[in-house]
């Protein structure tokens, strides 16, 4: 297949830009999922009726908890992006974990915290 033990200082960089834009672009993401999670200021209700300031609170309950679960989702995502940032300083940035052998380009522009190849993730 591929001779090459890792990619070049030259490929690890054009990685390394990649990942810092995506993880850029999850920060803000991460942020404001969380200050949708934080922000205690709704629409506020007291004018309306009794039935409707229920449904209401339960409607700000159920956005909450799901902007809480796509928070940590988002961290889960930029701490693995974080990580493939320390691989590519290690230079072990797009090594499979199991087989050794270097990940496909396109599946990292694709997936660039991605530790296996498809192969080896299919097994």
């Amino acid at each position: 297949m591929n001779d090459k033990k890792r990619y070049s200082d030259e490929e690890l960089q054009e990685f390394k830009e990649l990942i810092l834009a995506k993880l850029d672009k999850a920060n803000k993401e991460y942020e404001l999922l969380m200050s949708n999670v934080l922000n205690d200021d709704s629409n506020d209700v007291s004018d309306t009726s009794r039935s409707f300031n229920v449904l209401e609170e339960g409607n700000s309950t159920l956005l909450k908890s799901e902007s809480e679960h796509l928070a940590k989702r988002q961290l889960d995502f930029i701490k693995k992006l974080q990580a493939a940032l320390v691989r590519i300083e290690n230079k072990t940035y797009g090594i499979c974990r199991k087989t050794g052998e270097l990940i496909p380009k396109d599946r990292l522009r694709a997936v660039p915290h991605a530790t296996l190849s498809i192969g080896a993730k299919q097994k």
